[in-house]
């Protein structure tokens, strides 16, 4: 279960709603989940900038999480890097997600689709309506709004870290994470098919990506000294 991505000491209520939903598991996304989780199964997310051995290790070691996920900001050589200077069964790698662009504390929902001015009379819109943002390029980013009413813009096209699942795997790596926003089921069950010949050798990373028309990138870059 993952909560918001940002909570405010005020609104532990919305965390207390997660924890009773007596899932297998928490995904930690903040600083403060870290307490309020303390005694169950977690998995530290990419916010907490786990980037290199040293932060790794005080993580895993001082709040006791299952995994921690990479942080967005390494290339395939520095994720390399780190998988081989500490043990890579602590880590999740995110190998698919649809990149989160930014997030705000204004509701689009609350303000255009509603008479309303907050989550108390505003008839939650965000619970009926799809909205996209269309770029200058026409490419359309999902708009979606979290149990705190705070809205992310999440990148159109899904990228992909296709084409290096057999380099992590041959690190020792074990766990891959795909997210999905706003797919329908069939296109759910398409790409973990997809993934799943990939981990199994069937089909290369370059052919999953084009199939799926995804954009070939592992994280938020690929590296200040990629060309």
């Amino acid at each position: 279960m993952a909560p918001p991505r940002i909570t405010k000491p005020s609104e532990n209520w919305i965390l207390q709603q997660v924890i009773d939903s007596n899932a297998d598991g928490y995904l930690i996304r903040n600083y403060d989940h870290l307490k309020f989780f303390a005694q169950e199964q977690c998995i530290g997310d990419f916010s907490l900038n786990i980037a290199n051995p040293l932060t790794a290790n005080y993580f895993k070691t001082k709040f006791n999480l299952q995994r921690l996920t990479a942080s967005y900001d390494l290339n395939i050589l520095q994720l390399q890097d780190l998988l081989k200077t500490s043990p890579p069964d602590w880590y999740e790698v995110t190998i698919h997600q649809h990149m989160p662009m930014f997030h705000m504390e204004h509701c689009v929902f609350c303000a255009f689709l509603s008479d309303g001015t907050d989550f108390r009379n505003c008839g939650r819109p965000c619970e009926q309506y799809e909205v996209k943002i269309k770029d200058r390029v026409g490419t359309e980013h999902v708009l979606q709004a979290d149990a705190g009413c705070r809205n992310t813009v999440f990148n159109g096209t899904a990228q992909t870290g296709a084409e290096y699942v057999h380099k992590l795997l041959e690190l020792g790596l074990q766990n891959f994470r795909i997210e999905f926003v706003n797919e329908s089921s069939q296109e759910v069950e398409q790409t973990i098919y997809r993934y799943q010949q990939l981990i199994n050798g069937e089909i290369k990373g370059s052919q999953l990506w084009r199939e799926l028309r995804l954009q070939s990138q592992l994280g938020v870059t690929r590296g200040t000294v990629v060309s």
